[in-house]
């Protein structure tokens, strides 16, 4: 079985989600769904492609690691065979692995025996909100919740950066969804997205209590203590 030895496994660090150890990316660049927001903008954005030098990693074992943590890996521009590369190397060690997209209906593909998922998977997915706020090129929220609430596998939202909303709806969403845990965090970046009131996120905090874990990220105490 193959075990890579050439490169390092990035540790996880900033405003990551704790839980997280490591991140591993594989498909690098200018991710296609271009959002806003996107922390990545910070940094020179190169030609979208794959790296296949990432493949030569070795992955350890008992580490839960964030894979395509700076490009959507999900995204329609990556070619399949690339996607089942990367499974095929991740399942070759024994860690827990996060795939978080913005384009959930992906997954539903990766349930075949071509693209088998590692045994200790986490899927995940972001919708910021309910509501059609134009901030990328990535599927509606509301595609992200249909296709997140046909995944069968444990999975996890993240409510992040989290937009103004409807609270019954993105309620509704979530029940849903039916997800292990939801993370919730804010604009960290200062990028003058349409925010809900600190007062309506405790609510919403409180109601998804009532049918899921949920986890707060740092970032979201600038909203809370408004």
């Amino acid at each position: 079985m193959f075990r890579g030895e050439d490169r390092l496994l990035n540790k996880s660090k900033g405003n990551m989600y704790p839980w997280v150890t490591h991140t591993w990316n594989v498909v690098k660049g200018k991710c296609p769904h271009d959002c806003s927001y996107c922390y990545m903008k910070r940094y020179p954005q190169l030609e979208l492609h794959f790296d296949e030098k990432e493949l030569k990693t070795n992955l350890g074992t008992g580490n839960t690691i964030f894979v395509g943590s700076s490009c959507d890996m999900c995204a329609n521009d990556i070619p399949t065979e690339q996607i089942a590369q990367i499974l095929q190397h991740c399942r070759s060690f024994d860690n827990t692995y996060l795939f978080q997209t913005k384009n959930p209906a992906r997954f539903t593909m990766w349930r075949t025996d071509l693209f088998p998922f590692p045994n200790k998977t986490m899927l995940g997915a972001t919708i910021e909100t309910d509501r059609e706020y134009c901030v990328s090129k990535s599927p509606s929220p509301l595609q992200r919740m249909e296709a997140m609430a046909q995944v069968y596998l444990p999975k996890m939202i993240s409510l992040e950066p989290i937009m103004d909303f409807e609270p019954v709806m993105l309620i509704h969403w979530i029940a849903r969804i039916k997800p292990e845990f939801v993370s919730i965090g804010a604009d960290s970046g200062n990028h003058h997205l349409p925010e809900p009131s600190g007062d309506k996120v405790k609510a919403l905090i409180e109601a998804l209590k009532e049918i899921t874990e949920v986890k707060i990220k740092d970032n979201l105490s600038r909203l809370l203590t408004q």
